[in-house]
């Protein structure tokens, strides 16, 4: 189910968000787009990433620039948090 691909056209007349939408975030190389028989198609797993940066454009009116930054901060966030539970794994071992 991981890479289960979903059609772009399809997936964005559903949500409710232009295609072009879809456009922005692969020419920001936010998301990776397969082409397929002529046909666009998002991997499955991309979805939630999708949704959030529908959410903060459509909802919270955040432009391309401001979706990318918050992207890497959170992005920056995740690896600082891995970091931080690999160094609390390492300090009980000389505890």
């Amino acid at each position: 189910m991981q890479n289960e691909l979903i059609i772009v056209s399809e997936y964005c007349r559903k949500c409710h968000i232009e295609p072009s939408f879809i456009d922005l975030l692969q020419e920001g190389g936010l998301i990776d787009v397969t082409t397929e028989g002529g046909e666009r198609y998002l991997t499955f797993t991309q979805l939630p990433d999708v949704e959030r940066y529908s959410r903060m454009y459509y909802d919270l009116s955040i432009n391309m620039e401001g979706i990318d930054a918050i992207h890497h901060l959170l992005q920056r966030m995740e690896e600082m948090q891995r970091e931080l539970h690999e160094l609390r794994s390492q300090l009980r071992l000389f505890r």
